[in-house]
């Protein structure tokens, strides 16, 4: 039997056009449906939906409906601290600390409080029942990806089914454990921006930092099958933009470095996998990648002034309010209207690829028994 996975790259609130394909892809199941993925990975804001996929694999269209729920309605304020008391208190500290050398203030640990994101997540999701579904034969594995700080490898924390192994690889290694909301906070933590999150004794980051081979998990975890959905540029767009004549600002490099750290990993593996098949490895992947139609900085330039007035002005102050910017911009805009057009967008993309989506799920629409 071949086994499918879900990859769900990083991306901030641009993670809202992974929920738009994955609502696209539950209008191609019946009703009813299981999740179609035997094995699901995520990292960073990937790893949230995956999460939600996993503590309720047998209700495919149900599951995705609530994470749809919650991206249609967000509020930057229910990720980070946006008050202009904690935006000014921020920018003050930072300031402090870089004028003094840190003397008189220590740096800060981040620039972003998100404490608010993981209340929300502790309301929302119920971590205790991934160990069932695996137990119960709904789901082979799923998996959250993050970076520790203290070893420098990239490590995937998994649950799945007794048959996996754990795997060590140079820089990288899998492990299992009992997957919490604090491995799911850490591979949330984007350098800078959100503090690091110990776990187990290790601090740990954005799970896209150290991430080289991000398509390897989901192959370690038994899958032969892959549906990677991502959220980077249209691959037309790399080579019909203008190009930018003022010097590059913090908040554009910032932006072109997320751009990278989320995106380009996944670029190597699908080339080292599609050389593997070519030169007739035992184990042949089938990779499938959905990525935006459309730039999606473009979209959240027409959406910056839906930022509260306090982060606006911040990310003025780091250039990521002027066009060149807009990259920062669209990892950061939390905010309903931004996220629902990205869900939007999603669900014609995955309409528009639904032949290719049909051929790939096969066999693995699976139905509940009445």
């Amino acid at each position: 039997m071949t086994k499918l996975a879900l990859v769900l790259t990083g991306g901030g609130a641009r993670a809202a056009y992974q929920v738009g394909v994955l609502i696209g892809i539950a209008e191609l199941l019946p009703r009813g449906a299981n999740c179609p993925f035997e094995v699901v990975t995520g990292t960073s804001a990937g790893a949230v939906s995956a999460v939600a996929l996993a503590t309720d694999p047998t209700h495919f269209r149900r599951t995705v409906s609530g994470v749809e729920d919650i991206w249609r309605n967000f509020r930057v304020n229910q990720v980070f601290r946006s008050d202009t008391q904690t935006m000014l208190r921020s920018g003050l500290h930072l300031t402090l600390a870089l004028i003094s050398g840190g003397w008189l203030v220590h740096p800060p640990h981040s620039l972003l409080d998100n404490e608010p994101l993981r209340e929300l997540l502790r309301a929302r999701l119920d971590f205790s029942r991934i160990g069932p579904a695996v137990k119960e034969g709904h789901l082979h594995a799923v998996a959250i990806s993050a970076t520790s700080f203290t070893s420098a490898n990239s490590v995937t924390f998994f649950a799945g089914a007794d048959e996996i192994k754990p795997w060590r690889r140079a820089s990288r290694y899998g492990t299992r454990v009992e997957l919490t909301l604090a491995h799911l906070m850490a591979s949330l933590s984007i350098p800078f921006l959100f503090r690091p999150i110990a776990v187990d004794g290790e601090y740990y980051g954005d799970g896209a930092m150290r991430q080289t081979t991000p398509l390897t998990p989901a192959i370690h975890l038994g899958a032969d099958r892959i549906l990677v959905i991502g959220v980077g540029s249209p691959d037309s767009y790399a080579a019909s933009a203008p190009v930018e004549q003022a010097e590059p600002g913090f908040g554009q490099m910032f932006g072109f470095m997320l751009d990278s750290l989320f995106w380009d990993g996944v670029y190597s593996d699908l080339d080292r996998i599609r050389a593997f098949n070519q030169f007739g490895a035992a184990r042949q992947i089938e990779p499938l990648v959905i990525q935006p139609s459309q730039d999606l900085s473009v979209i959240a330039a027409r959406h910056a002034g839906e930022l509260p007035r306090s982060l606006r002005i911040l990310l003025r102050t780091m250039n990521a309010g002027s066009p060149g910017g807009s990259q920062l911009l669209s990892y950061l805009l939390f905010e309903g209207a931004y996220t629902r057009e990205l869900i939007e967008l999603g669900i014609r993309d995955a309409a528009t690829r639904a032949a290719e989506l049909r051929a790939l799920l096969g066999t693995s629409a699976r139905v509940v028994p009445a």
